[in-house]
């Protein structure tokens, strides 16, 4: 072989070695570069379509907070490939410890990358009502995964139960006056979701208790009643931004509208058709939804969210 032709091949075969590594060790595959929300606040804001192949499952806002001597992450995210991703842009953030992560509620897209932040060291915080559900459905979930994200079901694995369950407010210290105070706002989108808020930043991350830009989703372990009495509870926070769990960072007021009053409309609605005797199909057709229509999954999501509402008032009718 002429010695040009054999110095091209090995440069050939050199360079397609080095190219082939690089998307492994370097690229992430999922996830954008979070943005800063504050001083000390970063968030992936997610796309609002639902968990398909092409986005890997990243249509949620996940959140991190640094301080002086350790991070906190506000989930975990829906594959272990995504909390890979996100203990790598940490980390070109900060080199400061992830001492702890937190699971707002049990829904797969913000548990299932736990067993991911345990590894880097972190302690595992929920409440004990979402602990309990990712146990009763994470093979379930994992099936979901898997199927949402075109991967063999064998290759997702629910993730290890959080290690610690908060029953009661408590205050995680990061250093330099920067503290995170995690609490409980009882049932709404889940069984007893949880916020957190940094008030060196005036900033509250509330997860799926707020939403905007797409459709809120009632599932049947919410509760729409306690869900309103969790919003008000969110009224103290005086000039604050509020990360959602779906949607843009903003001022409370920007979530009354697809929040608030969806909410409140929707179970005053039903409470009215309980009162005057009418039955499921009836409460559930009457339900004029269509000033909502042009928010994300409004399709997919308009007709379960009343006839779970209905179910709740039945429920506590009782």
């Amino acid at each position: 072989m002429p010695l040009v032709r054999l110095f091209i091949l090995v440069f050939s075969v050199l360079t397609l070695g080095v190219l082939s590594l690089t998307p492994a060790v370097h690229a992430t595959q999922i996830l954008p570069a979070p943005k800063q929300v504050s001083k000390h606040v970063y968030a992936w804001i997610g796309p609002l379509d639902g968990p398909n192949e092409e986005n890997q499952g990243y249509r949620m806002n996940m959140a991190f907070v640094v301080g002086t001597t350790a991070v906190v992450v506000f989930d975990t995210g829906y594959t272990s490939q995504m909390a890979k991703e996100m203990v790598a842009h940490i980390a070109k953030i900060t080199p400061l410890p992830i001492k702890y992560a937190i699971n707002s509620n049990s829904q797969p897209h913000r548990h299932f990358g736990n067993d991911v932040f345990h590894a880097a060291g972190a302690t595992i915080i929920t409440s004990e009502e979402e602990k309990e559900r990712m146990n009763d459905m994470g093979g379930m979930f994992a099936q979901f995964v898997a199927q949402a994200t075109g991967k063999a079901a064998a290759d997702i694995k629910a993730p290890n139960a959080p290690v610690e369950t908060l029953d009661a407010p408590k205050t995680l210290n990061l250093g330099g006056g920067v503290t995170l105070k995690v609490k409980t706002v009882g049932a709404t989108h889940t069984p007893n979701s949880l916020i957190a808020e940094v008030p060196s930043d005036k900033v509250v991350l509330a997860g799926d208790v707020l939403y905007s830009g797409r459709l809120l989703a009632i599932l049947d372990v919410s509760n729409t009643g306690d869900w309103i009495k969790a919003y008000d509870g969110l009224r103290q926070y005086k000039g604050y931004t509020f990360v959602p769990g779906h949607g843009e960072p903003a001022p409370l007021s920007a979530f009354e509208w697809p929040t608030y009053s969806y909410l409140t409309g929707i179970w005053t609605h039903m409470l009215k058709a309980l009162k005057a005797g009418h039955g499921a199909d009836k409460a559930v057709k009457s339900f004029d939804q269509s000033a909502y229509a042009k928010l994300v999954n409004f399709e997919e999501l308009a007709g379960r969210n009343a006839s779970w509402a209905f179910q709740q008032a039945e429920f506590a009718s009782f």
